[in-house]
């Protein structure tokens, strides 16, 4: 509604209903995999599943322009991917390691870090960075 986007300036697209759809067909179709993906996980995401995740968020973000806002919230993803990115240009230049492994989560799986403390650690992160990302709609 645009009374709602005006109040949070935030930039209004007009005939967005079909992305709030398709938005809320994601969240129903994270939750049922969230769900299934409890431990003992019955259901795992490949490359494919969170390739096409990926690229559905980047389309969302680019048709409502708020790119940089994907940015801040996937701020988590962008670190993963910068581990990997660092690691395989320093250990080119240096032939040394900066990290155990990576991506960063593997580096903290080899520092003895059970795997649910990882996963809890980092929902708490994507969760702060979620609120940030929320807070900068509303102040431009």
């Amino acid at each position: 509604r645009a009374d709602f986007t005006e109040y949070l300036d935030v930039h209004y697209v007009p005939g967005t209903g079909e992305i709030l759809v398709f938005c809320a067909a994601l969240i129903g179709g994270g939750m049922g995999f969230l769900w299934y993906n409890a431990p003992p996980a019955a259901v795992f995401m490949g490359d494919t599943g969170s390739l096409a995740l990926g690229g559905a968020l980047g389309a969302i973000a680019v048709a409502t322009k708020h790119e940089i806002v994907l940015g801040i919230v996937g701020g988590l993803f962008v670190v993963e991917a910068l581990s990997v990115i660092i690691q395989v240009l320093y250990f080119k230049r240096t032939g040394k390691r900066v990290f155990l492994m990576a991506p960063i989560h593997h580096h903290f799986e080899k520092k003895g870090w059970a795997e649910p403390q990882i996963v809890i650690r980092f929902w708490i992160i994507a969760l702060i960075l979620a609120m940030i990302g929320l807070a900068t709609l509303k102040v431009r």
